[in-house]
């Protein structure tokens, strides 16, 4: 960076500048966890020689804040491939079962704009198709910040809920489904190139609040790569080229997914992995009825507080996940 010709590629200046602020915040994680362990050593040996109540109330309370700052640095350096710095673009998909399960979709929507907000990350709204009576038929937002996507990739899967459903009038027990798929941002320096003979291009209207605007122009964009048969849609812009390139973006990221994928399955199939690469099965369950649990059926762990978990609180599942791939 001190080089005199290190500006004349911005781009490249920018990325090494990204590169060694990322390695700057886990160096100086890393010297704070040590300072705290060697800190709460000493408090250890200090209550051994002369055991005290009040200090052992304030060598626990330190103990658990180390604990917690510990698992800070271990969750950063397994999130340690090159795509895991990416931005996230999630998409919801409800399961059979009509306005039940587009009620569920909608609810972890919710769930995942609470977590982005807990992290400060941005949250843009790519394309939402409302629930015909509640809920949502589908939605893609795009969540901004540093590890998005090392985070959000934990949550690629199928996701459960149990409940008594609001819109049953006989007060029964309901099953609902909702699938969510997880890929990074598309990143410029991975070259990904897409044919115009490859991909249809349809436009609508977009639906939902959006004014006359909305009404009387054809903005909405849907695009479907034929080769893959990835389908991607965005009316979050109200010009129909923004809403183009964005979509095009997506389709890449897309294809950027599904490199990854075919990437780290090779690699498992090398070391002899056994295990199948099950991006689609059920991963996890919500039951509010007739008990509260939230199960990840991948690690096993599980948190009774659903309420809390609703309102974004999944960092602990996130964490569980990291680390059973060690």
């Amino acid at each position: 960076m001190n080089d005199e010709n290190f500006w004349n590629e911005p781009k490249d200046a920018q990325k090494i500048i990204k590169e060694t602020n990322n390695l700057t915040k886990l160096v100086a994680n890393f010297d704070n966890t040590s300072d705290k362990i060697v800190g709460l050593q000493e408090s250890v040996e200090e209550l051994r020689q002369t055991f005290d109540e009040e200090l052992f109330m304030m060598v626990e309370e330190e103990y658990n804040d180390t604990i917690k700052i510990f698992d800070d640095l271990s969750v950063s350096v397994l999130l340690s491939n090159d795509y895991d710095s990416s931005n996230a673009i999630i998409e919801l998909h409800p399961g059979a079962g009509g306005t039940e399960s587009q009620d569920w979709a909608e609810m972890l929507y919710r769930m995942y704009c609470r977590f982005a907000q807990r992290k400060g990350y941005k949250v843009t709204v790519l394309d939402y198709q409302q629930g015909d009576e509640a809920g949502l038929k589908s939605c893609s937002i795009l969540i901004e910040g540093d590890m998005a996507f090392g985070y959000l990739k934990c949550e690629k899967g199928v996701h459960r809920l149990v409940r008594i459903s609001p819109f049953d009038t006989s007060g029964r027990r309901h099953t609902s489904f909702a699938s969510l798929d997880v890929m990074p941002q598309f990143d410029d320096d991975v070259e990904i190139i897409v044919e115009e003979k490859d991909i249809n291009v349809d436009t609508m209207r977009a639906s939902g609040a959006g004014g006359q605007h909305i009404n009387k122009t054809d903005s909405a964009v849907r695009m479907t790569h034929i080769p893959t048969g990835f389908v991607v849609s965005c009316q979050s812009g109200r010009s129909q080229i923004k809403n183009r390139e964005a979509c095009m973006n997506m389709l890449k990221s897309k294809l950027y997914q599904k490199m990854i994928e075919d990437k780290e399955a090779k690699l498992a199939q090398i070391k002899g992995d056994v295990k199948s690469i099950q991006w689609g099965s059920q991963i996890r369950s919500y039951v509010f009825c007739p008990y509260t649990m939230v199960k990840d059926h991948r690690t096993n762990h599980e948190q009774t507080n659903v309420s809390k978990v609703m309102d974004g609180e999944i960092d602990e599942f996130i964490f569980s996940y990291l680390k059973s791939k060690v």
